[in-house]
């Protein structure tokens, strides 16, 4: 049976490589493409695959939060992070949201065909790039008391704080997750506590310097 795959980027021309050279492996298909984390989670609920090879840095919802939402509802699924990332940041965030792999995007094409086969066996696969970071990062959680701020958002503040530092206004960010605009108005109002902020330019700063998104986004929408 094959190995059904789910890839996720924002650069169609990544999916277009992956597709290409993953619908070649015999025991593996390409069921989907997304271009950003919500629909990645959508076409997992339709689709069901067995992985999801999940890019980071995404507009509308991060690779960060798919997966946790991803891996939050299908347990079984396994996700492999492909990021040019290789920072503490990035590969703890995704490996605490349930990922079960990482790998940096200037590995070789095996090493990702190798990876797929290892997650779906039940194992979990680090690029040798990231496993210094992640025995760092231990080492340091391990020695500090050191609390990130933005992990005292929840699921949707952390949603509506990547759609403010992508320039959506209210009105824009309530169309997009459907609720009101008196709804984010209060996801607002509490982020800024929770981050001791006093404006939207310091959200924006916010998701930049948290990975939620990044200066390649796009313009800002007023």
């Amino acid at each position: 049976m094959s190995i059904r795959i789910v890839i996720a980027d924002d650069h169609g021309i990544v999916r277009e490589g992956l597709r290409s050279l993953l619908g070649k492996q015999q025991d593996m298909e390409i069921v989907g493409e997304a271009a950003d984390g919500r629909k990645a989670l959508e076409l997992v609920r339709e689709l069901m695959p067995d992985v999801v090879v999940m890019d980071i840095t995404m507009p509308n919802l991060n690779g960060v939060d798919s997966t946790r939402q991803i891996v939050g509802e299908f347990p079984n699924l396994k996700v492999i992070a492909l990021s040019m990332h290789s920072c503490t940041m990035f590969v703890a965030d995704m490996i605490k949201a349930g990922a079960s792999g990482y790998l940096l995007k200037d590995c070789l094409f095996d090493e990702l065909v190798e990876a797929i086969r290892i997650v779906c066996d039940g194992g979990t696969y680090l690029s040798p790039g990231v496993i210094s970071v992640v025995v760092n990062d231990y080492v340091n959680r391990l020695t500090t008391t050191s609390h990130r701020p933005l992990e005292s958002l929840t699921d949707r503040e952390r949603e509506v704080l990547q759609l403010i530092g992508e320039g959506k206004n209210t009105k824009q960010i309530a169309m997009r997750l459907h609720v009101s605009t008196k709804a984010i108005e209060a996801n607002r109002r509490k982020i800024m506590e929770k981050l001791h902020t006093q404006s939207i330019a310091d959200l924006v700063r916010w998701a930049i310097l948290g990975g939620l998104t990044s200066l390649e986004v796009g313009p800002v929408e007023r």
